[in-house]
């Protein structure tokens, strides 16, 4: 187990192009088994910290730790190796429209020689977990948009990552599919106890992620809840960026009692 209690840590990151900074010094980590859900408007910088972790971009500063390990400075075959450990849902799915629903979830495996028996099993089980069984044989462009982000989020499973990275992944959804997206997210969060950033500018999100948690009951059901006057959701935080700052990291209670303008807007964008 690695010893620090961070599964992503950023610390003092900086990044620009040219005058344009993206981020200034920012500094924040994402511990084990908890959502760190990103907001902000257009531009913030929100999608560059995944890419970050990602490895996808470098900071000019600063560092990234991803489980533990400093990889700021990995090359492209180091990078390789840490993502194995973390699975990405886009905004659009970014599926494979030339492969099926089976072959686009079973893509990670195939590139890493895995028995065509055990890929079977392993699809089986993560389009079972999304709910799309019945879809196993379609094309890309025979699903929902809805679909297509779920499909998306089986084939982010495959490995059993323990840190995942959501790019807006209800963007564009009606508010029926948005919520089951949310509902997936949930899933991960409290029964497999994964850890993510959850990037999105939509405050329905936010109040299903932040007010909401599941259980299994004795027969293997999984509820629902709601979070009550007496319980308060300590797994999932809230950061939000401005100018490349982080102008607020903390709880959904504390950040809707702040006075910041900027904070304060956001919230009542409805």
């Amino acid at each position: 187990m690695a010893a620090t209690p961070y599964a992503i840590e950023f610390r003092d990151v900086s990044l620009a192009f040219g005058d344009n900074v993206i981020l200034d010094r920012v500094n924040f980590g994402v511990r084990y088994g908890e959502s760190k859900i990103v907001m902000g408007g257009s531009g913030t910088g929100k999608s560059t910290l995944l890419r970050l972790v990602l490895g996808l971009l470098k900071p000019d500063s600063g560092n990234i730790f991803v489980d533990g390990e400093d990889v700021t400075r990995y090359n492209e075959e180091q990078m390789m190796a840490v993502r194995k450990k973390i699975g990405m849902v886009f905004q659009e799915g970014a599926l494979f429209d030339s492969l099926s629903v089976y072959d686009n979830v079973a893509y990670r495996l195939r590139e890493q020689r895995v028995a065509e028996a055990e890929i079977e099993e392993v699809v089986l089980r993560m389009l079972r977990f999304v709910d799309l069984e019945d879809a196993i044989d379609k094309m890309p462009n025979q699903l929902s948009g809805g679909m297509r982000r779920r499909v998306g989020i089986a084939r982010a499973l495959v490995g059993n990552p323990k840190i995942i990275l959501y790019d807006e992944p209800t963007a564009g959804l009606d508010p029926i599919t948005a919520r089951t997206i949310c509902e997936l997210a949930l899933k991960l969060r409290d029964l497999e106890e994964v850890s993510s950033i959850y990037v999105t500018h939509r405050l329905e999100d936010m109040d299903v992620l932040a007010t909401e948690y599941v259980v299994r009951d004795d027969f293997g059901d999984v509820h629902f809840e709601q979070e009550g006057d007496k319980l308060c959701l300590i797994n999932t935080k809230f950061i939000m960026l401005r100018d490349g700052d982080i102008i607020f990291n903390g709880s959904n209670q504390q950040m809707r009692q702040m006075s910041n303008p900027y904070i304060q807007k956001f919230l009542n964008q409805r």
